[in-house]
């Protein structure tokens, strides 16, 4: 069997124990790396957030076959509104709207400069979801809502890939992710939907945030199969291999860059009246 080939690479390898378990124990150690980012906040939470989006923005690269130069002016362009985003740029009173262009000028760069239009719109698929966990984090009640944004991916994840390989049934997109399946989504959307429903009952989670999780948890599932879709057309199986049992940080970033911002204006909702 080529594993590399995402068309005969079912996920048989995942089911054996030892590399279930190494998916598990490398599952618990980025949740914890994560929480205890998203507990310090500050430096802390938004060194993270910058790593994962170099990271991603070097696997997005890959994917659509751009030279080592190619990726690092990528790179380089992205490196800019995320440094603007560092905790210590507010007390220059930098704007959000301005970070947005910044950003918005940067995949314009990437454009220009390499006339790779899928360069530059890797640098808002990389660059927005940390905008927006930015944005999240540093508002009142920034670690109740930014913990909610993470863990209904998590959960979304976790309840998708155990009730599809117990329940399995009719394939969700088979000609894109031919494992994913109708049952693992419900029970994506039933988990993620009992987390909100848990963080709302017992530390007031928002009732606009909580009713509105299984949208974003289908909309996980979407951001998903994108990634699914981009790896298909590349030929290739995951989009790195730096982490262990899980492939590349797209790979486990994937349903949170739609989520992320769709939860950052469900944040700010009570400011816009």
């Amino acid at each position: 069997m080529n594993l590399t080939d995402p068309d005969k690479a079912p996920d048989q390898a995942l089911r054996t124990p030892s590399n279930l378990q190494l998916r598990i124990i490398a599952s618990v150690g980025m949740i914890a790396v994560a929480s205890a980012a998203l507990t310090l906040g500050g430096i802390a939470f938004w060194v993270l957030g910058v790593v994962a989006a170099l990271f991603m923005m070097a696997e997005w690269s890959t994917l659509h076959g751009v030279d080592a130069k190619t990726k690092r002016t990528a790179q380089f362009a992205l490196s800019v509104p995320l440094a603007v985003m560092a905790p210590a740029s507010l007390i220059l009173v930098v704007h959000d709207f301005f970070t947005l262009g910044l950003l918005a000028g940067a995949a314009f760069f990437v454009v220009i400069t390499t006339r790779k239009p899928p360069l530059a719109l890797g640098v808002l698929y990389c660059g927005l979801p940390v905008f927006a966990l930015m944005i999240i984090r540093r508002q009142d009640e920034g670690i109740l809502f930014t913990l909610w944004a993470l863990s209904l991916v998590w959960a979304c994840d976790i309840g998708a890939f155990f009730t599809g390989r117990t329940l399995g049934g009719p394939k969700l997109a088979p000609v894109i992710s031919p494992n994913k399946t109708w049952s693992g989504l419900i029970g994506g959307v039933v988990l993620a939907s009992a987390v909100a429903a848990v963080l709302h009952l017992e530390y007031g989670l928002p009732l606009r945030m909580t009713l509105a999780t299984p949208v974003l948890a289908v909309l996980a599932q979407m951001g998903d199969l994108y990634e699914s879709w981009l790896k298909r057309v590349a030929g290739v199986k995951d989009s790195g291999n730096i982490l262990p049992g899980h492939g590349g940080v797209m790979d486990r970033l994937d349903g949170l860059v739609p989520v992320a911002p769709v939860a950052a204006f469900l944040v700010l909702l009570p400011h816009f009246y």
